[in-house]
């Protein structure tokens, strides 16, 4: 395996974590739930592990998640946005938002881009 998979494992597996962790299931509770051991839960999690396509279905009915949500940004960008992000329980607490809290926090974090542009540029000139 070279190491575009592994990232490309890993990224898959920080996505199962999150949506594990939204659906409020243990690793024991979710392996129970597909008829799996939690040690092979965690090793998915953890990108060691890339289950079958039966089993990448069976997530994504029982996590009610689209496998869009696992696939999508790998497909349409060379580089995989969540392993950009450094801290995991921001992304885990923001999954567990409801739709409203989630436009709220997109607006500011938009926001704040748009500030830092506009002090990048006044430092810039």
């Amino acid at each position: 395996m070279n190491n575009h998979e592994k990232l490309l494992r890993k990224n898959i597996g920080k996505k199962i974590k999150l949506a594990r962790t939204k659906a409020s299931y243990t690793q024991e509770q979710l392996a129970e739930k597909l008829s799996l051991s939690p040690r092979y839960i965690s090793q998915l999690e953890r990108g060691i592990a890339f289950g079958s396509a039966t089993t990448i279905i069976n997530l994504c009915k029982t996590l009610n998640i689209d496998s869009d949500f696992l696939f999508n940004d790998l497909i349409q960008n060379e580089k995989p946005l969540l392993l950009e992000i450094e801290d995991d329980k921001f992304l885990e607490n923001y999954m567990k938002l409801n739709k409203y809290n989630k436009a709220i926090i997109k607006s500011l974090a938009n926001d704040l881009v748009k500030i830092q542009n506009e002090n990048d540029c006044e430092k810039n000139a």
